[in-house]
């Protein structure tokens, strides 16, 4: 089962009410962090291998999966005998393997995703962003980039925000990869992504953006498709799409929440 890769290791320094206390996947929306939810929408399709691309305030991350267990368990603490004895009676944990790894403070996503090589093997993989949440069908997905043979895909959504256009032709081949210069309606890159080992020879060093050369080389070698999702997918750049997730959740409204209580 392939491994998903998630960069966590940014500022999110637009959310700065809540980004200076921990890093922005750890951010909560309804009590969880959305890297949490982001996990469990691979895990509902069977994909329970993860590993983390942290960086900043990378102790949060760390911390916050030391204490899942404990926190997701009914827990008796026996002091009697004069130490701690510790006995587990049910735990409600998820079958998940989480590897986090401390891919450094200023490295750029192209860096990062480098750095996690000898974690990920010869092997696909899934890489997405730990900061956006959508109800693409993973299943679907990993099938189309089976289907076509080539390097890379990515989830193209259409969204009206500043992110990197996709110029893709009809046999969902994408021509160009350009960052977004005004709200033309154009496909735009989600995240949710699938990529073959040879991924690694497009990765240079610790300054590399992974949505810069690697993507505008992938394009020009042919070796970039578009998974056309026409769904849901929301990012979490400001307060204002936070509390727009919040309130999905609240309302019992949230199109990402695939997997039951």
């Amino acid at each position: 089962m392939m491994k998903v890769v998630i960069l966590a290791g940014g500022f999110g320094t637009r959310i700065s009410e809540e980004s200076y206390l921990k890093p922005k996947p750890m951010i909560e929306i309804g009590g969880k962090p959305i890297l949490w939810h982001i996990m469990k929408e691979y895990s509902y399709y069977g994909y329970n291998e993860f590993i983390i691309c942290a960086g900043y305030k990378q102790h949060v991350i760390k911390e916050w999966f030391a204490d899942y267990f404990l926190h997701n368990s009914d827990i008796t603490f026996d002091f009697t005998q004069g130490k701690k004895d510790m006995v587990i009676h049910n735990q409600h944990c998820e079958p998940w393997k989480v590897t986090v790894i401390d891919t450094g403070l200023n490295t750029m996503t192209g860096g990062r995703v480098k750095r996690i090589k000898e974690y990920v093997g010869n092997e696909p993989f899934m890489l997405t962003y730990g900061d956006g949440v959508s109800d693409v069908n993973i299943a679907e997905l990993v099938k189309f980039h089976e289907s076509h043979g080539k390097v890379a895909t990515i989830t193209s959504v259409v969204f009206e925000q500043l992110k990197g256009v996709l110029d893709i032709t009809d046999d969902d081949t994408i021509q160009s990869f350009r960052e977004k210069s005004d709200l033309d309606g154009a496909r735009i890159n989600g995240g949710y992504m699938v990529l073959n080992p040879e991924i690694f020879n497009y990765l240079k060093d610790d300054a590399t953006v992974f949505e810069k050369a690697p993507m505008e080389q992938l394009a020009a070698d042919g070796q970039l498709k578009a998974f056309k999702h026409d769904g849901f997918w929301q990012c979490m750049d400001t307060k204002r799409e936070m509390e727009k997730l919040e309130e999905l959740l609240a309302t019992g409204k949230a199109p990402w929440k695939v997997w039951a209580d």
